[in-house]
């Protein structure tokens, strides 16, 4: 436990997927959390969530006692120093959020949205100070991925970019900065440019789906942990790279909106592992095994060595 962030006050706005993880994360580094959420089946069950997160990787469910659930958000956020939005991906809605959050804080506390894709200068639109809107993109399970992309707008002091990153840092987490407010940011571009392709050729017919994920996880995908794209560049190259690009850019997918292949799936009611069926077929049993699959790999790849790895659950969402 960070004893940097014993004395720290932290509010997480949505208690779902991403914000009782995110409220998991400061708890167990010793922070006072105040988790507020709208829904309150979701408020109500989000101590259940955590101890289970915890209990099944094996770690101390003290943190559960740090984490404490209000009804009113105005009371949730009153001394936070650090307020994190998790809600729903619904542009509109975050800015109500922040418009209310502006009025409801300190004027000294940081706001920052868990977005994965909303450029924050739009989330702020509505908020006076904007010099203290930021968006604080993590990765999901938030407790197991250590990444969490700080996103600067336009307006957003240095040194709201600054304390935030510091505190990510006392919470076990890689913040990186990102420097300009582009929808996506940096994370999920690479990952959808990477889908976009993926869906293109199997809607060429160039492949299976299973064929596709195969390639990815038994090629390139094996070195990601440990070389960036850029570095690989650099290690064959850029001869090399450039070669390869003139030989292949023009041929890939260049589709300016979502896939029209991928839009008959939606329309035909193919959303994935929740229906059964997406780019492949899955029946309950096959995605339990996948979803326990990942969250095996992650904690893998988190937990120090020498650290006992706990049960499996459960992971969801995409992010």
């Amino acid at each position: 436990m960070s004893t940097l962030l014993a004395d720290r006050r932290i509010a997480v706005v949505g208690a779902g997927l991403m914000g009782h993880g995110i409220a998991q994360v400061f708890a167990e580094q010793g922070a006072e959390v105040a988790i507020h959420d709208p829904v309150s089946e979701a408020l109500q069950s989000v101590h259940a969530r955590v101890r289970a997160n915890l209990e099944q990787l094996g770690r101390d469910t003290a943190a559960v006692g740090r984490i404490h659930a209000y009804d009113d958000l105005e009371e949730a956020v009153a001394d936070a120093e650090l307020v994190i939005e998790a809600g729903p991906e619904d542009p509109e809605l975050k800015q109500a959020i922040f418009a209310r959050l502006d009025q409801v804080t300190a004027a000294s506390a940081i706001l920052a949205t868990n977005t994965s894709a909303i450029p924050i200068s739009k989330i702020a639109q509505r908020a006076r100070e904007r010099g203290r809107v930021l968006g604080t993109h993590w990765w999901n399970p938030p407790y197991l991925v250590p990444l969490v992309e700080v996103v600067q707008a336009a307006d957003t002091s240095a040194h709201a970019v600054e304390q935030t990153m510091e505190m990510l840092a006392a919470a076990g987490k890689t913040p990186v900065h990102v420097r300009r407010d582009v929808p996506g940011f940096v994370g999920n571009r690479l990952q959808h440019a990477l889908w976009r392709e993926a869906i293109a050729l199997v809607a060429a017919d160039v492949c299976d789906a299973e064929t596709l994920d195969t390639v990815v996880k038994q090629s390139f995908g094996l070195r990601l942990p440990a070389i960036g794209p850029l570095e690989n560049a650099d290690l064959i190259g850029l001869d090399l790279t450039l070669a390869i690009h003139e030989q292949v850019l023009s041929a890939i997918d260049r589709t300016p909106g979502p896939s029209p292949y991928l839009q008959e799936l939606v329309a035909r009611g193919q959303l994935g592992m929740k229906t059964g069926q997406g780019f492949r077929r899955w029946t309950p049993a096959q995605a339990d095994a996948l979803k326990a699959r990942v969250r095996t790999h992650l904690q893998a790849m988190t937990t120090p060595a020498g650290e006992p790895v706990g049960a499996i659950s459960t992971p969801g969402g995409e992010q």
